[in-house]
């Protein structure tokens, strides 16, 4: 699992049909403070993420293994949305 910001959404008119009915969402990996890490990811939701929401995320064989994303062709799924971190006895990240 990776921990990621959703930054955006991707649209796609075709694609295949599979594909049909799940939500893309554009999202940068980032750590416990929300600062980005990594390179970026299309992902499909399976949770009903939104912009700006912290969440998990998987990629490769896992993220085909949600109840959304079962025998379609994605490499990355949100799975997750994060409602706090903490690390120790400090809180990190709490959502609005």
């Amino acid at each position: 699992m990776v921990l990621g910001k959703v930054i955006g959404t991707l649209v796609a008119t075709r694609k295949e049909p599979t594909l049909e009915g799940l939500k893309l969402l554009v999202v940068r990996a980032c750590d416990v403070d929300g600062n980005p890490t990594g390179g970026i990811a299309i992902a499909a939701d399976a949770v009903g993420a939104g912009v700006g929401e912290v969440v998990l995320y998987c990629a490769g064989s896992s993220a085909r293994q949600t109840t959304a994303t079962q025998n379609r062709p994605v490499d990355a799924t949100i799975m997750a949305i994060v409602d706090e971190i903490a690390v120790g006895d400090e809180r990190r990240f709490v959502k609005d």
